[in-house]
């Protein structure tokens, strides 16, 4: 089992980094967890058959974790695709991919299915709504998700929060553990995720010399894990390596080293700093 971190960074555009998005390779198959900008052009360059995307894991609806879905849709067809793209994701995932073959690329999934035959007709993308709890179990692997903290803290409506959900995995094969966190701060489902993985991939923003002001000390009490706290996930979860993923666009790299000397005051497992297109064996 190899994990390939496709993308580490985040919404802002970093010339270093495409957005979040991680890939675990089984043998043959390809199971990616969310997608981000640049996506596409990642899995070529990894040298992934782009025919042999046929599951994706949703994390949650922040555009820089779904920016790129439809390329991994409409591409992953376009390069032989023959089986039904699955999607999973927290509510309104269905009909997020609905809307986008039915009102957004509907013209050019007609045009190219009626008028380039040799695709060999659309092959459907089929969305499922998941909530916590056990998802899929295909013999080979299975996977569970977790609830996980991302702003649901914050001064946000009743309404709106009646409509959010994020979600981080627990993957499953070959008597290893992967856990992928999504965007998180340390809470319960995050612990559950991570509890004796052999590879936790984890949000890690800002290092602790970064959060210098009130906006940054919010932002890594409520939305993204950062420095200060991820090296103490870790150790408390047992888990046997770390990647660290989802960085702050920044051109000092004495904040990265400061990263990992925040992360390793905590946790003295391995950790890999993540850069875009590292890949890590289970």
């Amino acid at each position: 089992m190899e994990v390939i971190l496709l993308g580490t960074g985040g919404p802002r555009p970093d010339p270093r980094r495409m957005a979040t998005t991680t890939l675990i390779r089984l043998g043959e198959e390809n199971i990616l967890f969310d997608a981000g900008r640049g996506v596409v052009v990642q899995l070529s360059k990894a040298g992934v058959p782009l025919g042999a995307i046929n599951t994706v894991f949703l994390t949650h609806h922040h555009f820089d974790h779904i920016g790129d879905l439809y390329d991994v849709m409409l591409n992953s067809w376009m390069h032989g695709r023959k089986d039904d793209l699955r999607i999973f994701g927290p509510p309104d995932t269905e009909r997020l991919v609905n809307t986008l073959v039915t009102q957004v690329y509907d013209k050019d999934i007609a045009w190219r299915d009626q008028g380039e035959p040799t695709f060999g007709g659309w092959k459907p993308v089929v969305a499922t709504d998941i909530v916590p709890g056990p998802v899929l179990d295909t013999g080979r692997w299975k996977i569970s998700a977790e609830l996980v903290s991302h702003g649901d803290r914050l001064d946000m409506s009743p309404a709106f929060l009646a409509r959010w959900m994020c979600l981080g995995y627990r993957f499953e094969a070959e008597g290893k553990v992967v856990a992928i966190s999504g965007d998180t701060v340390p809470c319960p489902g995050l612990e559950r995720l991570a509890d004796g993985a052999d590879l936790l991939v984890q949000v890690c923003f800002l290092a602790t010399p970064e959060i210098n002001n009130e906006h940054f000390r919010r932002l890594a009490k409520y939305t993204l894990a950062c420095g200060d706290t991820v090296g103490k996930v870790a150790a408390k979860a047992g888990v046997k390596k770390l990647a660290l993923t989802h960085h702050r666009p920044r051109t000092d790299d004495a904040m990265l080293d400061a990263l990992l000397a925040d992360v390793r005051r905590d946790y003295d497992g391995p950790v890999v700093l993540g850069e875009d297109l590292t890949r890590i064996e289970v």
